[in-house]
């Protein structure tokens, strides 16, 4: 989620250019229509916003697959080489969850609206497109950038965790998803892959966290503008704790039940230890953030890390809520609610401004 120089990328200059990236934008603003919907507390008038939010997600990602198709007819050669670039390419995993985003918010939001039998139609393709780009993103980009790459510790950064996230949001999507089919093996085979995509994420997410953490250790934090992808940190935290509460929910109802007991402990113990975790990286991450904006921190495609990745610790507290009943959870999940919309509201104010002025669109020098 960023946008660097020329010089800086090492991609010829162009009048315009639009990575993957952007697709961030379509999951920053379809996660407050999930986290909405989900939110412990429902004042009248929260289910219009959700609704509102679900149809703008729609159109910013309707949007952005058609800038992108238009960016790939009209420079080829440059939006074939994103996936080479060892900054950039990380930011396709924007794209699965952009879509599984739009999907499970269709479901949860946009049923009253289309109707439970074409929201169901559309999570499910959504689903599929999204959980297979995802097993690719976060197998093919982390070899290819950080084994084969042999990427050290001070060219760590939080978009390494991109591509390896999907997965979870999957895992999380599964969950919903499978709530809404009958009984039979659709239903257990969709959950089945949920629980497969949490394992992967896990795994996938573990090495890369360490990474992180030894590289925040060493004080050198990066450049201004890649300062808010520590943001990003927070998702596969934030993301867990929603995919492990769910999962055990829908489990109830799909597998035996001493089975659904032993997942139901996993989520409580898991969830609770991975949400003190997120919990004191806000602490952390805001601390950078105010310290580094202080200093001067220009805007950047960036800044929607400060949206996506709080959406996933709302709903993560939301599903807590959901699984032990604890109100401190229902604070958390307001309180982070209420920091995700005003985020939102500044990041796409930027957002829009760039876009208008073409400042975004283009590579500067």
């Amino acid at each position: 989620m960023t946008t660097m120089t020329a010089s800086a990328t090492g991609i010829p200059a162009r009048t315009t250019w639009f990575p993957p990236n952007w697709f961030a934008a379509v999951m920053g603003t379809g996660v407050i229509a999930i986290a909405a919907h989900g939110l412990p507390w429902q004042p009248a008038g929260l289910s219009a916003v959700a609704v509102g939010f679900w149809l703008l997600a729609g159109i910013i990602l309707g949007s952005v697959v058609a800038a992108t198709i238009g960016h790939w007819r009209a420079d080829p050669d440059i939006a074939r080489g994103h996936h080479e670039h060892h900054i950039v390419a990380h930011f396709y995993g924007a794209v699965p969850m952009a879509i599984m985003t739009v999907g499970t918010s269709t479901l949860v939001v946009g049923a009253g609206i289309v109707g439970p039998d074409l929201a169901l139609g559309v999570d499910i393709v959504c689903w599929i497109v999204g959980t297979v780009g995802g097993v690719v993103t976060a197998l093919v980009i982390p070899y290819r950038h950080l084994i084969l790459g042999r990427a050290g510790v001070d060219d760590a950064f939080g978009g390494w965790l991109m591509p390896v996230v999907p997965p979870m949001v999957s895992a999380s999507a599964a969950a919903i998803l499978s709530g809404q089919l009958d009984p039979g093996w659709t239903r257990d085979l969709v959950l089945g892959i949920g629980c497969a995509m949490f394992g992967l994420a896990v795994l996938a997410a573990t090495p890369i966290l360490v990474m992180l953490v030894r590289r925040f250790r060493t004080g050198d934090h990066g450049v201004a503008h890649m300062v808010p992808t520590w943001w990003i940190v927070l998702g596969p935290l934030g993301q867990s704790v929603t995919a492990a509460c769910l999962l055990a929910h829908a489990a109830q109802h799909a597998v035996p039940a001493p089975v659904a007991g032993a997942m139901h402990e996993f989520a409580v113990a898991y969830g609770l230890a991975v949400w003190v975790a997120a919990t004191a990286w806000i602490g952390v991450a805001t601390r950078i953030t105010v310290r580094t904006a202080r200093a001067g921190m220009p805007f950047a495609m960036t800044w929607w890390s400060f949206t996506f990745p709080v959406g996933t610790y709302v709903t993560g507290s939301s599903a807590l809520m959901l699984t032990l009943g604890w109100t401190v959870f229902e604070i958390a999940a307001i309180a982070g609610f209420s920091v995700l919309v005003a985020a939102w509201l500044v990041v796409a104010a930027r957002t829009a401004r760039g876009v208008v002025s073409g400042e975004l669109l283009r590579l500067p020098g």
